[in-house]
């Protein structure tokens, strides 16, 4: 008994201790599928790279000694998952400008696919597993529409790796053709996941950069990690 106290206990002082890189992992999510066309395709990736480099989001990204690594991929269909921006750790202004780069010159990789929330979950899930140790993971699902391919949300949190992961969510015309507002309670019946999880409403495509400096801002100002680090006031 003793013999193997001793022998675990070595073995614990000689397995390295796995510390964290970064604060959040956050992985984008872009609605590509057929009901976004051209023009709205354009104004949600251009505005995403606008809304990277916002002065009040610059300012979030950069409010705790530890960076953010970041990550942007568009889904659509239940074969339609294409990453735009791979892991990348935020550590200065030069890599969000880099970033906002990738994507405002990024070329859209389907246009014809029908929307599978699933499925765009599912991916993201396996992206994370490639992320940089991070303390917390999130994903954000922005969409126009309700899923109407292949199995739903809440299949992909029950098969999937999603128990330290948040999932917020995006979206883009709240109102469908007769006023009435279906993707709210959608989005948080079915895609909202984890604690503190929460939606932004874009009214419109054109309304889409200021709902994700909004959103950017939130998530990123709201972890303070590392803050205790810094000299008191």
């Amino acid at each position: 008994m003793i013999r193997w106290v001793i022998t675990l206990g070595l073995a614990v002082l000689a397995s390295p201790i796995k510390a964290e890189t970064c604060r959040l992992a956050l992985a984008l999510a872009m609605d590509i599928s057929v009901s976004v066309d051209e023009a709205e395709d354009v104004l949600q990736r251009q505005g995403l790279a606008a809304a990277l480099i916002a002065p009040e989001v610059q300012e979030a990204f950069f409010s705790s000694p530890m960076p953010v690594a970041l990550a942007v991929y568009e889904w659509s269909g239940r074969s339609t998952q294409h990453v735009i921006l791979n892991w990348l750790l935020i550590e200065d202004v030069a890599d969000l400008l880099f970033a906002s780069g990738q994507i405002s010159t990024s070329v859209r990789s389907d246009s014809g696919s029908a929307t599978a929330m699933g499925y765009a979950l599912a991916y993201g899930s396996t992206l994370m597993n490639q992320a940089p140790d991070c303390l917390f993971q999130t994903i954000d699902l922005s969409g126009d529409g309700s899923n109407n391919d292949g199995y739903g949300p809440q299949i992909a949190y029950r098969h999937f790796a999603f128990q330290n992961v948040v999932v917020n969510g995006l979206v883009i015309n709240a109102a469908d053709f007769e006023g009435e507002l279906f993707l709210i309670p959608f989005f948080e019946n079915n895609v909202l996941h984890g604690p503190g999880a929460f939606l932004e409403v874009a009214q419109g495509f054109e309304d889409f950069e200021r709902a994700m400096r909004k959103k950017l801002k939130r998530e990123l100002s709201g972890l303070q990690i590392g803050a205790l680090d810094k000299d008191p006031p």
